[in-house]
Parts: structure tokens; sequence; C-alpha cells
């Protein structure tokens, strides 16, 4: 699957550039440039579009709602690597470590503050949705942050990933379908499949970390995975494959979810979403 083929990444793209070019601030545009065009998939602005277009909306109408997710996103890298000391992202540099944590905090906050301004003309719902993610994605890294390797145990895991990954998945699809014109229940649905698909897309990524398969990322600390805390009751070998499990559990909860919307080809590319950020990353596990 090619996804940089389709038409909502290229609104995505088009939209981040347009932003960047008129920065005016060299260094600061220099940060948020290194920061937002460094190989990342855009996967929640893509869910955001694609719920939306489910619902019968435009990208006209949602797209900056999904440049808000995507800005909002981008800072929680940026803290991530000040938590975690990471070195490297993607492949290259993490701000920290190419511009120095002063000034890849600074860029963090800046990109929260563009997401709000982004987000502010769709109205009370959708801002209430988006501020609590954002609080639930703090609340996940101070979690994770005091965790007690000898206390912590698989509800505290899920509820740690909950709010630092799957969170904000759930109010990109939820959001787009507001954007779209649904109703609560409708937009209620799409939330419950954006947790679904962030829960497994986060137990995957655990997965590779904890199989040390993970490419293009170095950090000096890591965070606890989900084989790890099996692993205190089970084998390596039983731990990766509950964890493998686990991840089947949630995409099935997720494709259930996307088999309820109206068939078209958003919903399509959904479902390829699905696979291709989970399933198919554990294909050679």
């Amino acid at each position: 699957m090619n996804i940089e083929e389709w038409e909502e990444y290229r609104y995505v793209e088009f939209g981040i550039n347009t932003f960047i070019t008129q920065m005016k601030e060299p260094s600061l545009k220099k940060m948020v440039e290194h920061v937002c065009n460094t190989g990342g998939k855009r996967i929640r602005p893509i869910i955001l579009l694609l719920s939306s277009e489910i619902c019968s909306g435009t990208y006209h109408q949602s797209l900056e709602a999904a440049l808000a997710v995507e800005m909002m996103h981008s800072a929680s890298l940026i803290h991530d690597d000040l938590l975690d000391q990471g070195l490297i992202r993607r492949n290259l540099p993490s701000a920290p470590e190419k511009f120095g944590p002063s000034k890849a905090l600074l860029c963090g906050d800046y990109l929260i503050a563009k997401s709000i301004e982004l987000i502010s003309p769709y109205g009370e719902r959708v801002i209430k949705d988006f501020g609590k993610a954002g609080m639930d994605m703090a609340e996940g890294e101070v979690l994770d942050l005091r965790f007690d390797k000898d206390n912590f145990g698989e509800s505290n895991y899920f509820d740690c990933i909950y709010k630092k990954t799957a969170s904000l998945f759930a109010i990109s699809a939820s959001i787009g379908a507001y954007t779209g014109g649904a109703d609560e229940a409708l937009a209620g649905r799409f939330n419950f499949f954006g947790n679904s698909l962030g829960t497994a897309y986060q137990i995957v990524d655990d997965i590779l970390e904890f199989l040390e398969v993970v490419e293009g990322k170095e950090s000096k600390f890591t965070s606890e995975t989900l084989p790890h805390v099996y692993m205190m009751n089970l084998s390596k070998e039983e731990a990766i494959q509950k964890s493998i499990d686990a991840v089947k559990l949630h995409v099935n909860a997720a494709k259930e979810t996307l088999l309820t919307f109206k068939e078209c080809p958003a919903r399509d590319k959904l479902f390829q979403i699905t696979d291709y950020i989970t399933v198919d990353m554990l294909e050679n596990v």
C-alpha cells in the first residue's frame, strides 16, 4: 500500500507545507520543518479526512481539523523525545538532539498553539474533544514516567496507552465524523473505531520494540511494553503471542465497527490503514 499516492495524503502535505512556508521566524521555521517533514505517514489526519468523507464531508470542511491533529501529534513527538532523551527519530536526529532541549520545547509549544488556532473554528463540541485528547496525552506520559515495574500490570498499561496514543486516534476519527455532519451517536462509533485502532497500533509498536526490530529510532530511556508486562507471569514466547492476540482482538473490534459505516471508497481506505499499521507490521514476527 502506497499511502503517499492517496489524495488525502497530498491534501495534508499541501496544508503542512503551506503553513511552514508562511512562517516568519527563521529558526523556528527550520525546527518546524525538521519535525513535520521527516517521513511521517500522516495516518491520524488521513483518518480524520476519511472519516469526514464517509459522513459526506469534504476535505475543504475538514482539512484544518486534520492539520490540527497532525500539529498536536508532532508536538507530542518532541515532548516524547525530551522525556525519553530521544536521539534518533525516523532515521534523523531528534529535535532536542539537533536543536537543543530548550528550543525543541518551544517548538512543541508553538505547534500546540498552532493546533488550537486551527481547531478553533469547529465549535465547542470538537474543541472540547480536542482539548481532552491533549490532556489525556499528557496524563499518559505522567503515568509512563511514574510507573513501578514491579506493580505495573495489564490494566495500568492499557490505561497508559489509551491516554498516550489511542486518544488521538479516537478523536481523529470522531472529529472527522463531526466535520462531515455526523450526530453524536455516529461520532461515538467513529471514536470507538479510532480507539481500537490506536490501541492495536501501540501494542504492535511495543512488540517490535521488545524484539528490537524498530528501525530509525533511538532513545536513552524506553517505556514499559505489553510483552514485558506479560513476562511477569509467562515465558518470552508466550508473552509475545499473548500480545499478538491482543493486537488481533483490537483490530477485529476496529474492523467490526468499520462494517457499520456506509460502504464507500473512504471506508475501504480505513480498512487498508487498519491492516497497514497493525497486522501487516507483524508479518515477520
